[in-house]
């Protein structure tokens, strides 16, 4: 125990100072991360998601700490290429009992993570492991997302086996916040990333729900405002935007709610942080725009299928010659009795690259 810190604080503190969390700076948000400097990254943005995340959990009398380290970790277990690269790791891995970037992210911090002499990972409280478990909602049960439909992701399962992570409810308010955090995060950066990048344009916009009235009131009190100014106050107001609706809807379900304990939260059967319903169908039309208009525009398809390839070809090519991972890595090869642990060392490997690296070793290893 730290003498001067709590015990979420001191889980926020060892997830910054993770290997894992150092290497975000150089994964993919949606551009790969030679495309450009200004666009985001995974610590980036996870960082933008920590600094919502305290500022919602603030208000409503939450503890911050825990809202902050769950948010610091939310996205720890993605692999190199963001969504993309999960989606080929995936797709690989199904043979081996699945991948996905939450149930990774639970693995980092419990066995991945070796920097202490004492134990395997970063000895994270129950709480912070169950809000990477459970910060998008039950994972069983009644309650669960349909994208939880099947087997559960082995990496997940073993450490609920060890933890009892309560998959079948909904998690603590403060994970509920880190979950908003991310909406908040992605949906404001992916906006400012897709101007920068030319993928469409401020006329675009306003023609949308939410951003189409920013950049009106912005026009109204500042006209002729700079193109980057202009850009910038338009966006920090769609911002604002969801960050007061947000505590508008949590104040008004915890009321109504009453919970006398975060076991209450839990078992309410639904979330107490969310979107109201107008701004939620508001930001799906902004969703469904960026969806046509950047992750699928050309430009990004192209690069989407580059990047596949690299990992469809170091995937199979370090599982028949494992001898090409590191040093570090032999004693776990050497200790895998079957093919199925064998590809879960590989996988942890792979996951782990960052952009630049995974295409470094596509490069050396496949030409």
């Amino acid at each position: 125990m730290s003498s001067f810190r709590s015990p979420f604080q001191r889980d926020r503190d060892r997830i910054i100072h993770s290997s894992a969390f150092r290497r975000l700076k150089h994964k993919t948000q949606v551009f790969v991360e030679h495309e450009g400097d200004y666009y985001r990254t995974r610590l980036t943005h996870s960082i933008e998601v920590a600094q919502v995340a305290r500022t919602i959990s603030g208000v409503l009398g939450l503890n911050t700490d825990l809202a902050e380290a769950i948010a610091l970790a939310h996205d720890l277990g993605h692999t190199p290429f963001g969504h993309t690269g999960e989606d080929a790791l995936a797709l690989l891995m199904q043979p081996y009992g699945g991948f996905d970037h939450n149930a990774q992210a639970l693995r980092i911090v419990t066995r991945l993570e070796r920097h202490y002499a004492d134990f395997d990972g970063l000895n994270l409280t129950w709480e912070s492991l169950e809000g990477i478990a459970k910060h998008n909602g039950p994972v069983t049960g009644p309650n669960a997302d349909e994208k939880h439909a099947g087997p559960l992701p082995y990496a997940l399962a073993e450490v609920n086996a060890l933890w009892d992570l309560e998959l079948h409810t909904h998690a603590s308010a403060e994970a509920q916040v880190a979950a908003i955090a991310d909406d908040v995060a992605y949906s404001h950066h992916d906006l400012h990333d897709g101007l920068r990048s030319g993928l469409f344009d401020e006329a675009d916009l306003m023609q949308l729900p939410v951003t189409g009235p920013a950049f009106a009131e912005v026009d109204r009190l500042y006209p002729g405002l700079e193109k980057m100014r202009r850009r910038h106050e338009a966006l920090r107001r769609v911002f604002g935007r969801m960050v007061e609706d947000v505590i508008a809807v949590a104040q008004n379900r915890l009321s109504s709610a009453e919970p006398k304990s975060v076991e209450d939260i839990r078992l309410l059967g639904t979330t107490v942080i969310r979107f109201s319903k107008p701004l939620y169908q508001e930001l799906k039309a902004i969703r469904s725009f960026l969806f046509t208009r950047m992750y699928r525009a050309p430009s990004v398809v192209v690069m989407r299928k580059q990047v596949t390839q690299v990992v469809d070809g170091l995937f199979p090519l370090y599982l028949n010659r494992p001898e090409l991972l590191p040093e570090e890595w032999r004693q776990d090869i050497e200790a895998a009795g079957s093919e199925t642990e064998l590809a879960r060392i590989v996988a942890d490997y792979v996951a782990g690259m960052t952009d630049r690296f995974a295409l470094q070793e596509g490069q050396r290893l496949l030409g």
